[in-house]
């Protein structure tokens, strides 16, 4: 983790997996349990808990109790953390793309 927010390639590789990609998607909507998640996903209930572990230990969802049920919600504010982390980077290139056609173009 860097200031609170996990990882860049940590949060890349939850995200790298179709299922878990849906799983964010469904829970960016509603609070839902594992046993709703795989109601509504291809997949057993089993692979969804192992899935929310790793979108859990990648700091891309929490677990939020529900009287006896444990649902699962976004963090969004990790992916908008990482999110600025890549504009950062993009404005970086931007700015050396720009100095390099300067120099091009002085030539």
């Amino acid at each position: 983790m860097t200031g609170g927010v996990p990882a860049p390639t940590r949060v890349f590789a939850a995200l790298a997996d179709d299922t878990r990609w849906d799983i964010l998607v469904l829970l960016g909507e509603a609070d839902l349990s594992a046993s709703a998640l795989a109601d509504r996903l291809p997949v057993s209930r089993q692979a969804i808990a192992k899935h929310l572990a790793a979108l859990e230990a990648a700091g891309l969802v929490e677990r939020v109790p529900a009287g006896r049920e444990v649902r699962y919600r976004a963090i969004g504010a990790t992916l908008s953390a990482v999110g600025r982390r890549l504009e950062a980077i993009g404005a970086q290139w931007d700015a050396r793309l720009s100095e390099i056609k300067r120099i091009a173009e002085a030539l």
